[in-house]
């Protein structure tokens, strides 16, 4: 008879109240109240960090909560990078962490579960741990260090950190708590056909007799990431019989994303609990009235919608800016940028400029127009011909004798980032770039001109997704003009140029790069998809001849698992076939 079996025959025997409530605690729940602090952090500002989770502790100490839990390196927000490497900062960590307890003292009834980075006391190694400490009475009374430490993609936490030489549970308010931190719950060896570690935390955590399992986490957002958390989290459950709790940082931090979507299952792997996505969020949890629920049907295009508006808005906010300036060209790309900017920073705070040249269509200025009046962002129009006549007389004597090329079609391109840059450093506005990840991966964009700025809003979002999230923005109500959704594609540096005349049609163009980049498939295997071979070895050339325009890229938001920036290192100056 197992325990489930053993507690209904004591029902039916005794039919009393208080087995019912002990059936709740230890067969799907358990005895705590915590409240989930899904917030969001400002990287290196350790001092302002802990202000905020004194004040949350003093807004939610009356509700009877047993503990309060914040994400992964709370403390210094996540990714704080070489400031982990100053011995200031630490200094400040540790100061920051003597007010939270200081602060704890004045709440004794309610523990404090927070993620910091903790100086190692072991002689060697990098002398740094990422920990999550659990205070209680003006006292740290527990401290569990990261096993796993993450050193792909976006990840090089071991540039920073000692893993941890042990897994402890601790007892606290009637559980027994088994801590880990993000990357320590995703080597569940029953849930990845290849771990790439040895070690389970999560698993050692559960064979020490934790009654309850918390993982802290800085877990950035892609595309479909809501999901696979879940996945993952529900197969521990299941596995050790264990109710898991998910707590998540949100918010954005250069170019990650983070999604909250903290949640809480049950040991069947039943979802109890569910944070928003993109939303700062303080939700009490209580086993003893939870319900089960069914998980989010989550739409790929509203959730990456949401992650770069999210993006935008922190980006703008945590670097001092107050207002965004982009070039409207009357295309999808920054159609869809202008629309993501206003919904960031509000309308009034976005200045569009388009900057038509001979080779500009009238449709091109008028659907600009049309799309800023729809915003209700401010519009400007700046002809560039006589910048572009004066160019032109000047290089003349240089240029004499050679047809017109690709010279005079990215001059243009640098007279408009010029002019949008002089517009930034006199009126303070942040200059957001505009092209796409298609674009960028082949080099079909022009250093110090369209390629200027200082955030790449859309660079992780291949065309095709950027017309798919332009049908979600004029989903209800037409915002983009539906002249840019129809009209072919068009740098508008020639008469009569389309994108297609340099690039493949960009489903094709799409596929083979997501197969080339996100998928790490080689030329070969491609053209053994049924892509046609010549086309498939363009495409790879030209991603590998620009990875230096793309080193030179302003930062872009990531959304998708693989995308350029820090998570991509590819050498420069070197020959490989791809």
């Amino acid at each position: 008879m197992d325990l489930q079996d053993w507690f209904s025959a004591l029902l039916i025997l005794c039919g009393g109240r208080i087995f019912v409530l002990l059936r709740k605690f230890f067969i799907t729940g358990f005895s705590m109240k915590i409240i989930v602090c899904q917030l969001n952090p400002l990287v290196g500002d350790v001092q302002g960090n802990a202000a905020r989770i004194c004040e949350t502790l003093a807004l939610c100490a009356s509700s009877g909560a047993d503990l309060l839990v914040f994400p992964e390196l709370f403390l210094q927000g996540y990714p704080p990078g070489d400031l982990l490497g100053k011995r200031w900062f630490i200094e400040h960590s540790l100061d920051a962490i003597e007010q939270v307890c200081h602060c704890s003292e004045k709440y004794p009834d309610t523990g404090i579960l927070l993620g910091t980075a903790m100086p190692d006391s072991i002689s060697g190694g990098k002398g740094l741990f990422n920990s999550a400490i659990l205070i209680s009475e003006g006292k740290v009374l527990f401290k569990q260090n990261k096993s796993l430490l993450p050193s792909y993609d976006v990840f090089d936490e071991p540039r920073y950190f000692d893993p941890s030489s042990e897994v402890s549970v601790f007892p606290f308010k009637g559980e027994k708590l088994g801590i880990s931190i993000c990357e320590d719950a995703w080597n569940d060896v029953e849930f990845w056909p290849q771990p790439l570690y040895k070690f389970d935390p999560v698993a050692e955590m559960a064979s020490r007799g934790a009654t309850l399992l918390i993982n802290i986490a800085a877990s950035p957002f892609h595309a479909g990431k809501e999901s696979l958390r879940l996945k993952i989290i529900r197969n521990h459950a299941r596995k050790h019989r264990l109710p898991f709790l998910f707590v998540n940082q949100v918010g954005g931090n250069d170019e990650l994303i983070f999604d909250g979507s903290s949640l809480c299952v049950d040991k069947e792997g039943n979802l109890i609990e569910n944070l928003p996505s993109f939303k700062e969020s303080l939700k009490l949890i209580d086993s003893s009235s939870a319900q089960t629920m069914e998980p989010p049907e989550w739409d790929e295009n509203a959730q990456i919608h949401d992650a770069l508006v999210l993006g935008v808005r922190d980006y703008v906010k945590k670097c001092g800016f107050k207002r965004v300036l982009l070039g409207l060209s009357g295309g999808i790309d920054s159609s869809v940028v202008a629309v993501l900017a206003a919904r960031a920073v509000g309308p009034e705070n976005v200045w569009g400029v388009t900057m038509p040249s001979r080779y500009s269509s009238m449709g091109s200025v008028e659907d600009s127009r049309k799309l800023a009046s729809n915003l209700g962002i401010r519009f400007s129009e700046v002809p560039i011909e006589k910048a572009f006549s004066a160019y032109m007389e000047m290089l003349s004597p240089l240029f004499e004798g050679i047809a017109p090329g690709l010279a005079e079609e990215n001059l243009q391109a640098r007279i408009r980032g010029t002019f949008l840059m002089a517009l930034s450093n006199k009126f303070g506005h942040l200059l957001l770039s505009t092209g796409n990840k298609s674009e960028i991966s082949v080099g079909y964009c022009t250093l110090y001109g369209d390629m200027n700025g200082g955030l790449s809003v859309i660079s992780d979002l291949p065309k095709e997704k950027v017309y798919k999230l332009a049908g979600y923005i004029n989903n209800e109500e037409e915002i983009i003009p539906e002249s840019v959704l129809t009209k072919a594609p068009s740098a508008e540096l020639r008469p009569n140029q389309t994108d297609q005349d340099t690039l493949p049609p960009y489903d094709i163009l799409d596929s083979i790069l997501n197969q080339l980049i996100e998928e790490g498939k080689s030329s070969s295997e491609i053209a053994g998809m049924g892509f046609d071979e010549q086309t498939v070895r363009w495409v790879a050339e030209r991603v590998s001849k620009n990875e230096y325009k793309r080193r030179q890229a302003c930062t872009g938001l990531k959304v998708s698992p693989r995308a350029f920036g820090k998570g991509w290192r590819f050498p420069i100056a070197a020959k490989y076939d791809w």
